[in-house]
C-alpha cells in the first residue's frame, strides 16, 4: 500500500548517534517527499550508514527526533519496520540456495501461503530478468544479478519506504543501468526510495533532491540543479586549433577568469571552473566565459569548440567536502559487514 504523497515519509530534527566519543551522526535535519528518490552523498564515515540504520529502526537515536511517516522509530518501532524494507551495502540472501528458493523462503516467513509465495517469487524474477537463472545457485552469480535479487527480496512485500544503502557498489556500468531501472520503477509504483551513494551520477540520474553529509552533518541540501549553482556558475571546457598555444591559453584563462585552468589529457584540450557567488546566475558565467573567448581571440588563439555548463556533482562534492567522492573523514564505526535487512 503506497503512502500518501502530500506527507513526507521521512522527517528527522536533530538526530544524533555517538560512539564512544565519535559523533557518526551529528544533529541532522533531513524532510523527504513521499514518493521520490532522495539521495545522501557523503564521504566514507561521513554517518549515511548510521543515519538509515537508525531510520530502519535498527540503532537506536541517542539524541533528536526521528519520524518514519508519522511513527517515531524510537518508541514505535514496530509500526515503522511494518511499512519499511532496507537493502543494505552487502547482499543479504542465501548464496548456497536458488534464485526461487531465496524468494520462496523469505516470502513463508513474511506470511505468503505456498501457492502465494511461488507466484510472487516467480513474478519477481521475472520483472528483474532473472527467470533463467532462477534455478541456480546464487553463488554462481554475477555481481548485478546478486543485486537484483537482493532488491527483489527487499520488495517482496511491496514497502512505502525502501532504504538502499549504496546499492550499485562495485558493479558495472550495465548493471548499474539495471539497477536505476528497477529503482524508478519502484518509484513509479508509489514507494519512497532514500538512497545512499558515492557515484554522483548515480544521484545525478535518479534522485529529486539531495542532501550531502560530511562528519555527522548535512552541510547542504537541495535539487541537483540547486546544488550545482550553489558552487559557482558552471564550467568552461575548450578545444583549441594548435596544441602549441595550449600554455598561452591556459594563462589567458586563468588571468580572465580569476580561476584555476585544468589541462586535460587530450593535448588540445582545457577546462576551467567559472567561479563566483553561491547562486551566481547563468547570465553570469556565459559574460565571462564570452570575456574570456574574446581575450584569446584578441592573441590569436583559435578555439575549435567551446562549451559552458553547469558544474558537475563531482564539483558540487569536492566543493563542499574538500575531497573527492569515496575519501574518507571520521570513522564511521557502525559500518559494518552484516548483512541486516528489514522486510515490510
Amino acid at each position: 500500500m503506497s503512502a500518501p504523497q502530500h506527507d513526507p515519509a521521512i522527517e528527522t530534527s536533530g538526530l544524533v548517534k555517538v560512539f564512544g566519543e565519535s559523533r557518526a551522526v551529528d544533529g541532522i535535519d533531513l524532510s523527504v517527499p513521499a514518493g521520490t528518490v532522495f539521495g545522501v552523498l557523503g564521504p566514507n564515515g561521513a554517518g549515511k550508514t548510521t543515519t538509515v540504520k537508525m531510520l530502519a529502526t535498527l540503532l537506536r537515536p541517542d539524541g533528536g527526533e526521528a519520524r518514519v511517516f508519522g511513527h517515531d522509530v524510537a518508541r514505535e518501532a514496530d509500526a515503522v519496520r511494518s511499512r519499511v524494507s532496507l537493502t543494505g551495502q552487502y547482499a543479504s540472501v542465501d548464496e548456497d540456495l536458488t534464485g526461487t528458493e531465496n524468494l520462496y523462503l523469505l516470502a513463508r516467513l513474511l506470511g505468503h501461503r505456498k501457492p502465494g509465495a511461488y507466484a510472487r517469487a516467480s513474478e519477481l524474477l521475472e520483472a528483474f530478468g532473472l527467470t533463467e537463472a532462477a534455478g541456480r545457485q546464487v553463488k554462481n552469480y554475477s555481481g548485478g544479478m546478486r543485486r537484483r535479487i537482493d532488491i527483489a527480496a527487499s520488495i517482496l512485500n511491496t514497502p512505502d519506504l525502501l532504504f538502499l544503502d549504496e546499492p550499485t557498489t562495485g558493479l558495472d556500468p550495465r548493471s548499474r543501468n539495471q539497477v536505476w531501472d528497477i529503482v524508478r520503477a519502484i518509484v513509479a509504483q508509489g514507494t519512497t526510495v532514500m538512497l545512499t551513494t558515492q557515484y554522483l551520477d548515480e544521484a545525478d540520474q535518479l534522485a529529486s533532491r539531495i542532501a550531502v553529509i560530511d562528519q555527522g552533518k548535512v552541510i547542504a541540501e537541495g535539487t541537483k540543479g540547486e546544488l550545482k549553482a550553489s558552487v559557482g556558475a558552471g564550467t568552461v571546457h575548450l578545444r583549441l586549433r594548435d596544441e602549441a598555444e595550449r600554455e598561452t591559453a591556459r594563462s589567458i584563462l586563468a588571468h580572465t577568469l580569476d580561476a584555476h585552468v585544468q589541462l586535460e589529457a587530450d593535448p588540445l584540450a582545457l577546462t576551467a571552473r567559472v567561479e563566483g557567488d553561491a547562486g551566481v546566475d547563468d547570465a553570469s558565467g556565459a559574460e565571462q566565459a564570452s570575456r574570456a573567448l574574446a581575450e584569446l581571440a584578441s592573441a590569436g588563439i583559435i578555439v575549435d569548440t567551446f562549451a559552458l555548463g553547469q558544474p558537475s556533482l563531482d564539483e558540487v562534492f569536492l566543493a563542499l567536502t574538500d575531497q573527492p567522492p569515496g575519501g574518507s573523514t571520521t570513522l564511521d564505526t557502525s559500518t559494518d559487514t552484516s548483512t541486516e535487512e528489514i522486510a515490510s
